[in-house]
């Protein structure tokens, strides 16, 4: 889960978000301070000064800005790491966007722990699981790959909907295109393995050899049920890269009418206390090859 690709998410997100400047009148840029002096995003300030705004280190106003842009009609794209606009700005979130009844994106970078050296103010596992406490509906994005990031950042620059894209520095090795359905990767008789964005190569890793079916989703949010219905047999695993659980209620509700069994793994909800590499954290939590392979192993005996 832990490979970084070349040309990285974030690359991806600022040069399409630039590009998206350039054409669309409506997109804006808001940003704290993260990413403010990149090259894509310097340029775009020079060309669009009223449409690249920076408030500083104030997550909880950048969220409250892009939620007014939204009510003017604008088409608001709100940068920074999970934590901070996630967590700390929930709030703004909730009250600027939801309650305010308009749509932006929220793009956010460093997931569960890609930053696992700056410690635990930059880790942010609870992020999607919380947007899943909001009424409305949230399209939720996680790319496996630097590929899977402009075709529904464009897409989602086009709408008016509510969209959470989660940027990581770890990736697959090759992007897969899924329209935002479930994309059946292995086949087998075994359990249906679901691994999400980045956990994909980890999981077929594990699956050598066994007769566990493989499927990947980089769109959680909402989630494929009829592809999962369509695929499911008595045993289901989803792999995610953050908090454990946190589709359980999704898939349970959607198989609630046949038999089954379901194994959920994640990020655990412990505070280690380590920091390390983001992929130190991944053995500690379970999601490295080798113990996602002892602990499906025993699940689908």
């Amino acid at each position: 889960m832990t490979t970084t690709a070349t040309r990285a998410m974030r690359d991806v997100f600022l040069d399409t978000t630039a590009a998206l400047i350039d054409e669309n009148p409506r997109v804006a840029l808001v940003l704290a301070d993260i990413s403010s002096g990149v090259p894509q995003v310097v340029r775009a300030a020079k060309a669009h000064p009223d449409r690249v705004i920076n408030v500083g280190i104030r997550e909880a106003l950048m969220v409250g800005t892009g939620g007014g842009l939204a009510i003017a009609g604008l088409r608001p794209i709100v940068h920074s790491y999970a934590p901070f606009l996630v967590e700390r700005a929930y709030e703004q979130i909730k009250l600027d966007f939801e309650h305010q009844g308009v749509g932006g994106i929220l793009v956010s970078i460093g997931a569960s722990y890609d930053r696992a050296a700056a410690g635990y103010t930059h880790f942010s596992p609870a992020d999607v699981s919380l947007f899943d406490n909001l009424p409305g509906e949230w399209i939720v994005h996680v790319p496996g790959h630097p590929g899977e990031v402009e075709g529904p950042l464009r897409e989602a620059a086009a709408t008016d909907d509510r969209v959470y894209m989660r940027l990581s520095i770890a990736a697959n090795g090759v992007p897969r295109e899924t329209g935002g359905k479930l994309l059946p990767v292995k086949d087998g008789d075994g359990p249906l393995v679901i691994a999400v964005g980045s956990t994909l190569d980890a999981v077929l890793a594990a699956a050598e050899g066994t007769g566990w079916r493989v499927a990947y989703a980089n769109t959680v949010r909402p989630f494929d049920t009829e592809g999962l219905r369509a695929m499911a047999g008595r045993d289901v695993v989803i792999v995610e890269p953050y908090h454990e659980g946190t589709s359980a209620h999704v898939l349970s509700e959607a198989l609630a009418d046949r038999p089954h069994r379901l194994l959920s793994i994640g990020v655990k909800r412990v505070d280690l206390h380590l920091y390390g590499s983001a992929a130190d954290h991944d053995r500690h939590h379970g999601l490295d090859a080798a113990s996602l392979s002892a602990r499906i192993g025993a699940f689908a005996r």
